[in-house]
């Protein structure tokens, strides 16, 4: 064991990743101990244990930002590391799950990383519901990008968007063709993560992403499809859990501690009451509190934020 480097994580299946080293070059690498989680998107310290001709992850250097997910014992876990970026992708079919997107958009202000949804399959036709709820994201301050990976229409504006340096994860439901717009960008890409796949074969896993750079100096993290996704507990802002139209419209609850469920007095719920909050909004506000409340109770005593 005689020498170390630092380079940033291109890949992660499981306990698998490719890290570009300063020179260019991708190596094969290890997390070494069962303690460190690695993602896609770290800068990491690594040893080069000469003797058996790998490449152990020994140090995950401080991360700028991240993406946070909460484990099923309301715990947290990241998923990429180091965005400045958030595209979170829909198209009209499969059907969007708009509460998936909330999460992802609250996870994304929690972190703060800058989020874009991106509307993919825009050949499909944008129906007047989608447009709807589309113009409700605009006016809370989130921007959207109609695209198609099948045509290549809007798919250019996109690192033109991002600007050099950047580095974005996409992110959403299984099926809105993240992968295809990786290829439209980067038609040389290997989407599959090759080798690291194969030696992962028959496993279950959920943690494959990939990185790969764009033309104008930015970088882009291909990340799996869910069906579901839940942020940490522990980023989320108490009172707004990330909404940013909940966070405006806090000042004028009756309580600093209202959480605009039940209380008193709430600006809150009186603007959803009224239409001046969009009501499908507030309802997803209301069930990310009410996911909050059960994942902070499966943390146990004493590590409620």
């Amino acid at each position: 064991m005689s020498d170390t480097l630092v380079g940033r994580v291109i890949a992660a299946y499981g306990r698998h990743l490719l890290v570009r080293d300063a020179a260019g070059g991708e190596l094969r690498a290890r997390p070494f101990g069962r303690a460190l989680n690695v993602v896609c998107g770290d800068e990491v310290r690594c040893r080069i244990d000469a003797r058996h001709e790998e490449l152990h992850v020994i140090e995950v250097l401080p991360r700028r930002s991240a993406l946070w997910r909460a484990t099923l014992r309301g715990g947290a876990e990241p998923v990429v590391a180091n965005l400045t970026h958030l595209l979170v992708v829909l198209a009209p079919l499969p059907a969007p799950d708009l509460f998936v997107v909330d999460r992802y958009l609250a996870a994304a202000s929690a972190g703060g990383i800058t989020a874009t949804l991106i509307v993919n399959k825009s050949e499909l036709g944008i129906d007047a519901g989608l447009s709807a709820e589309l113009a409700v994201y605009t006016a809370a301050g989130y921007p959207s990008l109609p695209c198609s990976a099948a045509t290549g229409a809007g798919v250019a504006a996109l690192p033109a968007m991002l600007g050099a340096g950047s580095i974005a994860a996409l992110v959403g439901q299984s099926g809105v063709g993240k992968s295809s717009l990786v290829q439209r960008l980067v038609p040389e890409a290997q989407i599959a993560i090759g080798e690291l796949v194969r030696e992962e074969e028959g496993r279950h896993t959920t943690t494959a992403a990939r990185l790969f750079e764009l033309p104008g100096g930015a970088a882009l993290i291909d990340s799996p499809g869910v069906r579901d996704f839940a942020p940490a507990v522990e980023a989320l802002d108490v009172g707004s859990l990330g909404f940013v139209e909940v966070a405006r419209l806090a000042g004028g609850c009756r309580f600093n501690d209202c959480i605009h469920m039940r209380e008193p007095g709430c600006a809150v719920r009186a603007a959803a009451e009224s239409g001046a909050l969009h009501a499908r909004r507030y309802e997803s506000y209301r069930r990310l509190r009410r996911l909050r409340e059960e994942l902070t109770a499966a943390r146990g005593p004493g590590r409620a934020r």
